[in-house]
């Protein structure tokens, strides 16, 4: 089965995860490891494996966030309103900083990467975070 692009970025969203929680030291080989781990259960279970174009979007979105997690932070804080980033859960903080990423400096249209990253809060967290992901990915893009 062939990997999509909602795949790539569950993917991207599962490494910034575990990058959020323990950040990494040398981002290639954090995602290398990630890679052989999920190789061996995707392998397992049937699933699409991550190789070419896929792992390449997912691994973008990854070393994007991380390289800009400042100045993406320094975006976000101001958006929402009077929380603090990190009273946010990390699936939302995560799946915040990859949407401001793509806004930023992807090609992808705004809508789409708020419909995307709504949909990934869904899956990852619970639908409240909806409501959140979607007021402050939409009040940037209106920025």
């Amino acid at each position: 089965m062939a990997a999509t692009r909602r795949q790539a970025r569950e993917w991207a969203i599962q490494m910034l995860t575990a990058a959020d929680l323990n950040p990494p030291g040398d981002i290639g080989q954090f995602m290398a490891s990630f890679w052989e781990e999920l190789s061996s259960l995707d392998s397992e279970e049937g699933r699409a494996s991550p190789k070419g174009e896929m792992k390449d979007f997912a691994e973008a979105r990854v070393a994007g966030v991380l390289a800009n997690q400042k100045e993406i932070d320094e975006i976000l804080v101001p958006l929402l309103a009077k929380w603090d980033l990190y009273r946010l859960g990390t699936i939302e903080r995560v799946v915040l900083r990859m949407g401001i990423w793509e806004m930023k400096w992807s090609d992808v249209p705004k809508p789409v990467v708020i419909n995307e990253a709504i949909d990934l809060a869904n899956w990852f967290s619970t639908p409240k975070s909806r409501t959140l992901i979607n007021a402050v990915l939409d009040k940037y893009a209106k920025g």
